[in-house]
Order: structure tokens, then sequence, then C-alpha cells
């Protein structure tokens, strides 16, 4: 039994194999973190053949399902390999009118392997959600995924109701998504803009230095 094995059974969405397997790999010494990088790519892969409609929603999200069940069971391995300080603490979401959460749970993902607390609340989220959940929590960040052309208005909206409420100052935005660009982020007051989930704990990190 390998990792490829275990990459395989989360792309076709087998969850109950995949998590049997995790099981089995993290008992037998696998390093967990090894396994979110090499999860994190097939995740990567399984959006790049949604991307070229060789694949369609319901097996992207059979494959998200198999996904979360094995970080459930590698949880414990994963705080034991990290004991790593929090970095920060993150709302992170896909705006309302937008059902496309494959980009953000993969960050999601790679932000809590890299030491940030994410509260992720799903999909379809109204602006002043993403704010209300932010200050209750205490967050560093706001991030907001859109997929689409006609979602990216919400990102803005979220900015406008900080500004609003005068706590603008209190968060960082950060925004991603395939149509939205720095010019999109500079345009709207953004704090960042994220074009890939790889490199999002950094730039995170470097915004708190």
């Amino acid at each position: 039994m390998s990792l490829e094995e275990l990459s395989k059974l989360v792309e076709d969405g087998e969850t109950e194999e995949a998590e049997e397997l995790a099981a089995k790999l993290l008992k037998d010494g696998s390093d967990p973190l090894l396994m979110i990088e090499e999860l994190t790519k097939t995740m990567g892969h399984v959006g790049d053949l949604f991307a070229k409609l060789e694949i369609f929603l319901p097996e992207i999200m059979l494959a998200g399902e198999a996904l979360s069940g094995v970080v459930k069971v590698m949880e414990p391995y994963l705080d034991a390999a990290g004991g790593q300080q929090v970095k920060g603490k993150v709302i992170l979401g896909v705006v309302k009118g937008d059902l496309h959460e494959i980009g953000k749970n993969i960050v999601g993902l790679i932000l809590e392997t890299n030491g940030f607390i994410v509260k992720d609340l799903g999909y379809d989220v109204d602006p002043l959600t993403f704010v209300k959940e932010a200050e209750a929590m205490d967050a560093d960040f706001i991030g907001a995924s859109s997929l689409m052309t006609t979602t990216m208005p919400r990102q803005k909206e979220i900015i406008e109701i900080l500004l609003d409420k005068g706590i603008r100052d209190k968060f960082k935005v950060i925004i991603g998504g395939a149509p939205t660009s720095q010019m999109w982020a500079d345009e709207i007051g953004a704090d960042l803009y994220c074009k890939d989930a790889k490199s999002t704990p950094d730039a995170l990190t470097a915004l708190l230095a």
C-alpha cells in the first residue's frame, strides 16, 4: 500500500477505502506532512481535470469528501508532527452566488498544515457573514474566493462593510479565484491577491511581519 494508491482513492472519491489506507499508512510511520503535500497535488490535478471538462462537479465533490475524510484521520498525527506555533487566524469562504469551493478547500488545507487556524464558512457566503465571523473569531485574515466574474463584486462588498463599520484596519483581506487578479485586488483595496494555493501561507506570514 502506498501514497500513490491513497492519492488515486481520493481522486476517485473512494472515501471509506481512502480513510482506511490513510490510517494504515500513518500507523506504519508515514510522514503526515508528506501525505498532505501529495494530496494537495492530487486535488490540484482534480481541479485541472475539472477545468478541462474531463470530469464534472459530482466527481469533484466526491474527491473533496474523500479528502476531508482522510484529513480527519490525519488530524491527530498532524498535530503531533506540527506542534507548531499558531501563525494567524483565517476566515475563509466562497462569496455569495458562487458554489465553486475546490480551490478554497485546498487553500484551507494548506494553511492548516502550515500553522494557521482556519474557520471555513463554505460557499455562497454573504459578505456581512465574512465580517461577523471575523469579528467573532478575532481573525487576522478574511479570505474570500470568487470563481465567476459575476460574483467578484461580493469581494469588494466585504471591504466596503469593513470601512462602513470603521474596522477596516483590523483585518487583512485576501482575495483569490480564477477571474481575480492583482489589478482587481488593487481596485477594490484588498491587502493581498493569491494566485495559487501553494504560495498562500508564505504570503500571509509576510503580511503579519
